[in-house]
């Protein structure tokens, strides 16, 4: 229902009571006239359902969506659907993405019964060499669990650079074990006993770190209050790290596919979407022995911030920061932790409705399963009246020499140059570089940080222009 002007969107993403004090306010107010409402939205489609795109990206830039219809525009942002077809296509696309990811989890579940059993694997279920633990495996049940929730919220601390120590790790693992009975048990015999395949051997591995991390993710929401939620997110990530052999599944995953869950009702239509966002992030994840994925775009960061401000780049490299690692969180969730939830995916759709690529449907489809963005559209002519105004913007600039760079890198660009003078009185060394950037969250508000990240794109493009 549409809300009063000015209205705050917290009611459609409820924090627990005994949580408020600890997650950021949320800024993100639904405006009559600004926001992407559910009327205007509606009359954007003709009426055998194409979609006038231009017409909801400016309202999406000036004011977000509705909450009550994010879940549905989304699915055009990400590519999961092509403006231009119609609402019997859609379905019938919709239906055969359903059916294919139920093939997919029952070819998981196949591998391991926990997949689409409502419960959660938060232990070693086999060995590196592919030998079943002989020890009972632990389940997390679809039951709450007593004293449960206030260590994870300590965990989720400890956990929030993206890397899980042992010690954590140990201590989620010993309270789990511990609560036998009140939402978690031993359970024998789940794990296999013939040879298997390296493939398969890998994904397994990955079954009780997916597990860990869902646990922890965004246990502020009264949603995940019900453990089904918590199991449809394990599920999802699952079959995606099954699917994608290359990358797999990495930590920060769950925060990516978090909103997803809460969105979408039907299990299948929040995987999709969540393999489209993947298709952007996916380089970030990809990782050897040598390199980090996100490397390349913190190099991105550092040309940007040596362009646009010399003096903070030198003091930084100074201190060590070079490398620019300390902003490594906010490219790979996407600013997850320093939002509320809700304002997290608000800068989100706004991020999305400026890069947003009238071939990104097509893109997709013609490149194939788990395929990145990047790799996509050379040589086609796009319809710049239906492109975002930050893909507007990179069109004018050429950009023939260089690789696109998302609105993302110039984001945490100009949330650094907005802490310049500070770092360059206050910092000392890494650990006061991390303290200052780390006091954004909540303190971010969403709109000005994506019109600061257009500001800043338009002067680099000149600056470099000129060099």
């Amino acid at each position: 229902m549409w809300k009063n002007k000015g209205s705050v969107s917290d009611s459609f993403y409820p924090v627990r009571p005994e949580c408020l004090d600890d997650v950021p306010k949320t800024r993100f107010k639904i405006k009559v006239g600004k926001t992407l409402s559910p009327r205007r939205w509606q009359g954007a489609f003709t009426q055998e359902g194409y979609l006038a795109i231009a017409k909801i990206l400016g309202r999406i830039q000036r004011g977000g969506i509705h909450p009550s219809i994010r879940g549905e525009v989304w699915e055009f942002l990400l590519g999961c659907f092509d403006p231009k077809s119609s609402f019997e296509e859609r379905d019938h696309l919709r239906q055969r993405r359903r059916m294919q990811y139920a093939r997919w989890k029952e070819e998981c579940r196949e591998m391991d019964p926990v997949v689409g059993s409502g419960r959660i694997i938060t232990a070693p279920i086999i060995t590196e060499n592919g030998e079943p633990i002989k020890d009972p495996l632990v389940i997390y049940e679809a039951k709450p669990v007593l004293g449960l929730s206030s260590t994870l919220q300590a965990n989720e601390s400890s956990s929030s650079e993206l890397s899980i120590g042992n010690e954590s790790q140990q201590n989620v693992t010993d309270l789990l074990s511990s609560n036998t009975g009140t939402g978690l048990r031993k359970v024998e015999g789940f794990a296999s006993h013939a040879p298997l395949d390296k493939k398969v051997i890998e994904w397994k591995l990955t079954l009780h770190q997916i597990g860990l991390d869902v646990i922890r993710t965004d246990r502020t929401l009264v949603f995940y209050e019900k453990q089904e939620n918590l199991a449809k997110l394990w599920d999802i990530l699952a079959v995606y790290a099954w699917i994608d052999k290359d990358v797999g599944y990495c930590q920060g995953m769950s925060d990516l596919c978090s909103p997803m869950v809460v969105l979408f009702e039907d299990e299948a239509d929040a995987f999709w979407c969540f393999e489209r966002l993947m298709r952007r992030l996916r380089g970030n994840f990809r990782c050897t022995e040598s390199s980090i994925g996100v490397e390349s775009q913190l190099h991105s960061l550092a040309s940007i911030t040596q362009v646009l401000d010399p003096k903070l780049h030198q003091h930084l490299e100074t201190l060590g920061g070079g490398d620019y690692l300390f902003a490594f969180r906010m490219l790979m969730v996407l600013f997850r932790r320093e939002f509320s939830f809700g304002d997290s995916m608000y800068l989100w759709e706004m991020m999305w409705a400026l890069e947003y690529d009238p071939d990104i449907f097509s893109m997709y489809e013609e490149l194939g399963l788990i395929s990145e963005k990047r790799m996509a559209s050379k040589g086609k002519v796009k319809s710049v009246r239906q492109c975002g105004k930050y893909e507007r913007e990179k069109l004018k600039s050429g950009g023939k020499n260089t690789e696109p760079l998302p609105i993302s890198v110039f984001l945490v660009a100009s949330v650094i140059e907005s802490r310049s003078s500070k770092l360059l009185q206050e910092a000392r060394g890494l650990d006061d570089v991390v303290k200052i950037l780390n006091g954004i969250t909540g303190n971010l508000d969403a709109k000005k940080a994506c019109g600061g990240a257009m500001k800043l794109h338009k002067k680099y493009l000149k600056k470099v222009k000129k060099m």
